[in-house]
């Protein structure tokens, strides 16, 4: 069985073997008919829905979906997810890095973020010269940048702790 989370409020169980989907709790009735890659067309209370997968992220498992003219945000929880949390882990895709370490040798060319910045999962953190190439470092996760150990112009070992965060 999944568990999928939409808009963040929203919970779904989705039981495959079974056919069966229950919305907040609830059994629905509802059929789903693939139309082509990405897009599928439901029925669910005698009312046409057009479902559209625009975005996907299989890492954190998460996805944004049009239905009609509204944008959803989807977080899936596989049966291993909830057993994870069951047991009172966190799956590999939500934990969250407490710090960054240089991956080579190197110079710092470019630090673009401050303590106290906010940062989303992608953003570029620094600029690192290594061998003759400039690597954008990027964060893992969303976070707060807590403690900068490095300024512009610094040299920097492999495995250094250049950043912590929150």
């Amino acid at each position: 069985m999944y568990k999928a989370k939409v808009n963040g409020h929203f919970e779904f169980e989705i039981d495959r073997e079974k056919d069966r989907l229950r919305i907040n709790g609830e059994a629905a009735d509802w059929d789903m008919l693939p139309l082509r890659e990405g897009r599928f067309s439901i029925l669910h209370k005698g009312k046409n829905y057009d479902a559209e997968i625009i975005e996907r992220h299989p890492a954190e498992k998460s996805f944004r979906i049009r239905i009609n003219n509204g944008i959803y945000k989807v977080r899936l929880k596989d049966p291993y997810d909830q057993l994870l949390e069951k047991m009172g882990f966190q799956s590999g895709a939500a934990l969250s890095v407490k710090e960054l370490k240089a991956p080579m040798p190197g110079l710092v060319l470019d630090l673009k973020v401050a303590a106290g910045t906010a940062v989303k999962k992608g953003d570029a953190l620094l600029v690192l010269e290594a061998m003759k190439m400039e690597n954008v470092l990027k964060a893992e996760s969303d976070a707060t940048v807590k403690e900068i150990h490095i300024k512009d112009g610094d040299a920097v070992e492999k495995n250094q702790i250049l950043l912590e965060f929150e």
